[in-house]
């Protein structure tokens, strides 16, 4: 009984703490509404450059060359 009283506290006190969090928490969406213009355009060139970055690096990892059967860090 002690066990089943304890796994319920648990699971209530766990739940509460998520559903807590959910209405707490903003969400990505609307913490960049609520930045300042300059910091979005900030926020959009930063994601810019790391998008380009991985763009490049997914075309070097894509590029075929004579030893595609090797690992990329071994070539």
């Amino acid at each position: 009984m002690v066990l089943l009283r304890t796994a319920g506290l648990a699971t209530v006190l766990t739940g509460g703490a998520w559903l807590l969090m959910k209405a707490i928490v903003p969400t990505p969406e609307q913490t960049y509404a609520a930045m300042s213009p300059e910091l979005r355009k900030r926020v959009d060139q930063v994601r810019a450059a790391r998008l380009a970055r991985e763009a490049g690096v997914k075309e070097e990892v894509n590029v075929t060359n004579e030893d595609a059967d090797k690992p990329v860090w071994r070539s």
